[in-house]
């Protein structure tokens, strides 16, 4: 198939590019840069050994999304574009209704507008909100607590209302738990620009001795060591969830459809310390801060749907996350691997 990755350049996105390209698509990349670089191209090229095509371009601008869809025969699209921090959505809200909201309608206008009707979407786990039971599946209420979860629902609920006005849309939409990990090659990993917003790279940030030390933002949840706990799965795990929800766009089940992505397991904060630590043998400081706002102390994953209809399921456990990211990071800061 023909596939258009939005914010390809992206963590998720360039995982997924490389993940399509060498099961044998076809993909094309774009991505505004806003939290991305081209260095990910470079390394790209060198975990495909090719260049894949790219275009600067935001997801807002309709015009120009629809002129790389018709010049490379799109047939399907995986829309990773759009901002992705709790705390940040809860300081300018706006932003996260015309970036993610604004801009999956703006997607979905040039895919109208092109006679492309098969969509992959990144949604979030943040939908669920504060969870009534545990694990977490596709039928839990859904009443987010911030506004980047909010976000995530509205595109859902625009996504369900496009395939019920149009039939011969098929859309999937993917709930992820927590995607951390780094490719197998060491290439591409999660390396946010300016601070990070999730742990993984903060820990690692702290190992690499860039901040003196973590902050963990509550230690009185009804936990085991009172740190939140969350379900961690491994971006390469992630990706091939991506393949298989495009593979079943290929049948003639349309719709829209929902799957968790997650391992069914949570890990507290400290427990992901302890096993980073361990990996890599570098000690790492922690402060403990007050909670944070809209944050949850407890969420992982029923992916049972996933592993009964898209033939999915997680592999990889916390310890194979902590031993990629910190293969990563050395090949980074050797000068051998590349830079996300």
């Amino acid at each position: 198939m023909n596939l258009l990755l939005t914010g390809g350049l992206g963590y998720i996105g360039s995982h997924a590019a490389a993940e399509f390209f060498e099961s044998g698509h076809n993909v094309v990349l774009v991505d505004n840069l806003s939290n991305s670089s081209l260095h990910v191209l470079e390394s790209l090229k060198r975990i495909v050994d090719r260049s894949l095509p790219f275009y600067e371009l935001d997801v807002n601008d309709s015009n120009g999304l629809a002129s790389v869809i018709r010049a490379h025969d799109i047939n399907c699209v995986i829309h990773f574009a759009g901002l992705k921090s709790v705390a940040d959505s809860i300081k300018s809200p706006t932003d996260y209704y015309r970036n993610n909201v604004g801009g999956t309608i703006t997607l979905l206008e040039a895919m109208s507008a092109t006679g492309v009707r098969k969509l992959v979407f990144s949604s979030s786990a943040t939908v669920y909100g504060i969870p009534q039971y545990l694990p977490l599946d596709e039928d839990h209420p859904t009443i987010p607590v911030n506004p980047y979860g909010r976000s995530k629902l509205m595109v859902e609920s625009i996504l369900r209302d496009q395939c019920d006005a149009d039939p011969s849309w098929g859309i999937v939409s993917l709930r992820y738990f927590n995607p951390v990990g780094a490719h197998v090659s060491g290439h591409i990993g999660d390396r946010p620009i300016g601070e990070p917003n999730n742990l993984m790279p903060y820990v690692n940030s702290v190992a690499e001795r860039e901040r003196p030390f973590l902050n963990i933002f509550g230690n009185d949840y009804d936990t085991p060591d009172g740190t939140g706990v969350r379900d961690y799965i491994h971006i390469a795990d992630l990706v091939l969830g991506h393949a298989c929800a495009v593979r079943s766009l290929k049948s003639d089940a349309l719709g829209f459809k929902v799957f968790n992505l997650g391992t069914g397991l949570g890990h507290s904060v400290l427990d992901l310390v302890k096993h980073f630590e361990f990996v890599s043998n570098v000690e790492i400081p922690f402060r403990i801060m007050g909670r944070r706002s809209g944050d949850v102390a407890v969420s992982y994953a029923s992916a049972r749907r996933a592993e009964s209809e898209l033939n999915w399921t997680a592999t990889r456990d916390i310890r194979d996350i902590c031993k990629s990211v910190w293969n990563f990071s050395q090949r980074r800061r050797s000068g051998a691997g590349g830079c996300n």
